[in-house]
């Protein structure tokens, strides 16, 4: 009983850590920096640093810019960018003005981009164009103009929606939308993840905590901004007062120079960041990594495998914490603390705040150790997806539990993934929905059928797709590869595609891609 009760309290003290002085809007992250100490610097891209004083006066300067363009309190805005200071200065000034960011990877195809920004009912669209090519690309492909917003300049500026409609807004941080972020989805249609002002800034302060984070650390942002972990680092840092270095593309080369020159002190990445890294270091032919000042490498997004932990470990002298979370969930559900580092593969403890379970397939909670679904709760969960509330139903039930799909197991209070009854693949750390692969190759009209499973590779999976044709058809898997390449982003895109004269399946017609996918392994 007395180990029980002392749980909890310490439990009650981290989140009521947490809790204190969170504020209620994201832009409002820097309000303590921006006093105390306003000439430390707060972002850093290849061209410039700001500090925590020039960046508070470019949100005003900007929100008062984007208020002129027409965009409102509960407005929906698309920011089309690479990692960059305009892309975070733009959407905390959307914060100032109770304005929705849809955060958006210019990597997406025209069809993609598309497909969000009519389902979303966006006001305008903004295309980062100094620093990504492929958003130049969108923006003259959408007749964007090229100008300034406030001090922000090169900024693709789209038209004006006449016709959208503004959300409420709420003065409750755990009601206001603050970002909206698309997933596929398994049906391959694309969801909006409604993630509130509460949600954002209390999971990104929770991890902050956890991570013993200080004013000094200088925090290597790699991971994109239009994915829901890239928008947790900038609002971690500025929540305590560091420094947000941020990287528009992933170089391996650039990486380690970085962490050698610049006094990086921590790294979040997928496990293709550290694998290619090393893969770097025996192409280089150096001998050793300069660690620099790194105290704290995490991973997450996809599977760790124990070799490449081990190695990664031995190169930099420090352990590679293992995480778990997911957009939905604002990301953060479980991680390894940095005290307690783990030889093996789990995820560590549930996040302060984040309540978890694992249920059978009956629907009873486990408690013995075995494999089930894992349910969370907490201030971290969704409001909910955009526009479709039955989505929403099937996703948090009446009582607040999320549930995620993933399969998971407990050791103690160590969270271990063990699959996903979803389809999903994990590619590179991005989500790929089997569902939304097959609409597109099965829109081909020599195209009978598609399949779509996951392969393991070092650190990664990749795409591989299964085509049935047309009797007769002549069509190759390499103008097949052709017909997909503009219709899907690169990471979507199947490593290969394999033609069969008949796809395996049940005597009802259900592809059997378990099948498929032990084909794969015995080649």
């Amino acid at each position: 009983m007395g180990s029980a009760a002392q749980a909890i309290d310490v439990a009650d003290i981290e989140v009521r850590k947490i809790l204190d002085g969170l504020p209620d809007r994201l832009h409002r992250a820097l309000d303590r920096a921006a006093a105390e100490t306003p000439d430390y610097p707060a972002l850093i891209d290849d061209s410039r640093t700001w500090s925590y004083r020039q960046l508070s006066e470019a949100l005003q300067a900007t929100a008062s810019a984007l208020q002129a363009l027409g965009v409102r309190p509960g407005d929906r805005i698309m920011l089309v960018s690479e990692n960059c200071i305009e892309m975070a200065c733009l959407m905390l000034a959307a914060s100032q003005l109770n304005a929705w960011v849809i955060v958006s990877n210019p990597r997406l195809s025209p069809r993609e981009l598309d497909q969000i920004r009519d389902h979303s009912g966006a006001r305008r669209m903004f295309f980062t164009t100094r620093v990504s090519p492929e958003a130049a690309n969108h923006a003259a492909r959408l007749n964007a103009e090229i100008g300034k917003i406030g001090p922000l300049s090169d900024i693709g500026i789209g038209e004006l929606n006449e016709s959208t409609q503004p959300e409420p807004v709420e003065a409750d941080p755990t009601k206001q939308v603050a970002v909206l972020i698309y997933t596929s989805g398994t049906t391959g249609t694309p969801k909006g993840v409604m993630l509130t002002h509460g949600n954002l800034l209390f999971s990104a302060k929770g991890t902050a905590v956890l991570r013993h984070m200080t004013s000094k650390d200088k925090v290597y942002v790699v991971l994109p901004m239009s994915h829901i972990v890239g928008v947790s680092l900038i609002l971690m840092t500025l929540l305590t007062g560091a420094t947000a270095r941020l990287v528009s593309k992933y170089d391996p080369a650039a990486f380690a120079r970085h962490i050698a020159e610049e006094g990086i002190t921590t790294v979040n990445g997928v496990p293709a960041t550290y694998q290619r890294l090393l893969e770097y270091k025996q192409v280089a032919g150096l001998s050793k990594l300069d660690r620099g000042s790194l105290r704290l490498i995490a991973v997450a997004g996809a599977p760790l495998d124990l070799d490449l932990k081990t190695r990664v470990e031995a190169e930099l002298g420090i352990p590679l914490l293992n995480a778990y979370g997911i957009t939905e969930t604002s990301p953060g559900i479980s991680g390894v603390r940095l005290e307690s580092p783990r030889t093996d593969q789990s995820v560590g403890g549930v996040m302060p705040g984040v309540e978890s379970r694992i249920v059978g397939r009956d629907g009873r909670i486990i408690t013995d150790g075995s494999v089930g679904e894992l349910h969370v709760r907490g201030r971290n969960v969704m409001l909910g997806y955009y526009r479709a509330p039955d989505l929403t139903a099937k996703a948090i039930d009446p009582d607040g539990w999320f549930l995620t799909g993933d399969l998971a197991r407990l050791e103690g209070d160590a969270l271990f993934i063990v699959g996903r009854s979803k389809e999903m693949i994990i590619r590179s750390g991005f989500n790929v929905y089997p569902a939304e692969v097959e609409a597109v190759l099965n829109s081909h009209d020599a195209v009978v059928q598609s399949a779509v499973v996951g392969r393991p590779v070092d650190g990664n999976e990749e795409v591989v797709a299964f085509v049935q044709l047309l009797n007769g058809s002549k069509v190759s898997a390499s103008e097949l590869m052709d017909y997909v390449r503009p219709q899907l982003t690169s990471y979507k895109r199947p490593s290969q595609i394999i033609v069969l004269e008949a796809l395996p399946a049940t005597s009802t017609g259900k592809i059997l891609k378990h099948k498929l996918a032990e084909s794969l392994r015995e080649t």
